[in-house]
C-alpha cells in the first residue's frame, strides 16, 4: 500500500477531536510511544520510515507497515519535531467503569481537566501507582488528543479511561457508602487525615477546582500543605494538578503498605 493524499490528510486531521470521533481513530507517534501501545490497541495503519522499518521488524512485519519519507511524516505529524513512526489505531469500545469498581480499589476521577498534557501525565501516574481505572467528567479533555497519548508513554494501553456524568457517578458512590475524597485549599491536611485503601480520588480543574456539583458528593476533603518557611520570600500558590495528583496517590499508597 501508498501513502496518497487523502490518507495524509486524514492522519493529519486526526489533532481534532471532531475528525478522531467521526473516524473513529487516534494517532500513536514515536518509537516508544507505538512499540508501548501496538499489542494493546488494532492497528488501521502504520507508517515508518526505512531505517526504523529495519530497526523494528517484529512490529513492522505484523502489519501492512507503509514506507514514508521524513517529510510525509512531518505533515501528518503533530510533533514539533518529526518522528520515525506514526501508528494509526481504530478507538476501542468505551468499556465503561462501574461505581462498584471502587469498592475494593483506588479510582480516580477528574473533573473538567482540559489539558492533555496534565490528562497524560495523570494516566501515567496512575499506572505508576497501579491504579487501572480512571472515571472523567464528559468536559473533560478527550483521551486520544495526540498531546494526551504522548504524555501517557504507553500507559494508555494499561489504564482504563471512562467519560461518564461525573455527579451522577459520584451521587452513586455515595449512596452505596464508597468514601469519595477530593482536594481542596481549606481542606484537611492530607498527612493527618485517615485515608482507606479504596475509594475514589477527585482531582479538578487546572484553573477552577472541582465544580460546585461534584464538590457536593465529596466526602472528604484534603489538602496538600504548604512547606515554604519563609515567609517573606515569594512561593508558588497552587500545584499543577498532574504534580498534586501524584502526591495525592502516593500518600494513599503509602498508607496501604506502611511505608
Amino acid at each position: 500500500m501508498e501513502l496518497t493524499s487523502g490518507v495524509r490528510k486524514l492522519v493529519a486531521s486526526l489533532c481534532d477531536v471532531k475528525h478522531r470521533r467521526e473516524h473513529g481513530l487516534f494517532v500513536a507517534e514515536g518509537t516508544k510511544c507505538v512499540i508501548d501501545t501496538f499489542e494493546a490497541f488494532r492497528c488501521r495503519y502504520l507508517f515508518a520510515n526505512a531505517k526504523w522499518i529495519a530497526e523494528n521488524p517484529s512490529i513492522a512485519n505484523q502489519v501492512d507497515c507503509i514506507v514514508v519519507k521524513n517529510d510525509d511524516l512531518r505533515r501528518m505529524s503533530s510533533l514539533s519535531t518529526q518522528p520515525p513512526v506514526i501508528a494509526v489505531y481504530y478507538i476501542p469500545e468505551n468499556r465503561g467503569i462501574s461505581v462498584e469498581t471502587a469498592r475494593d480499589r483506588l479510582v480516580l476521577a477528574l473533573d473538567r481537566v482540559q489539558d492533555p498534557g496534565n490528562l497524560g501525565t495523570i494516566i501515567r501516574i496512575a499506572d505508576w501507582f497501579g491504579i487501572t481505572d480512571i472515571v472523567c467528567s464528559l468536559d473533560t479533555v478527550d483521551v486520544y488528543n495526540p498531546k494526551t497519548v504522548q504524555a501517557t508513554m504507553g500507559a494508555i494501553s494499561r489504564v482504563n479511561v471512562a467519560y461518564v456524568d461525573l455527579a451522577d457517578f459520584l451521587s452513586k458512590a455515595t449512596d452505596e457508602k464508597i468514601p469519595v475524597y477530593g482536594t481542596f485549599i481549606d481542606g484537611e491536611n492530607i498527612y493527618n487525615t485517615p485515608l482507606s485503601t479504596n475509594g475514589i480520588i477527585v482531582m479538578g480543574n487546572e484553573g477552577k477546582g472541582i465544580s460546585p456539583e461534584v464538590e457536593s458528593h465529596v466526602k472528604s476533603r484534603l489538602l496538600i500543605p504548604h512547606f515554604s518557611t519563609d515567609g517573606n520570600l515569594p512561593s508558588s500558590d497552587s500545584l499543577n494538578v498532574a504534580m498534586a495528583t501524584a502526591v495525592i496517590v502516593a500518600e494513599f499508597r503509602r498508607r496501604s503498605f506502611n511505608f
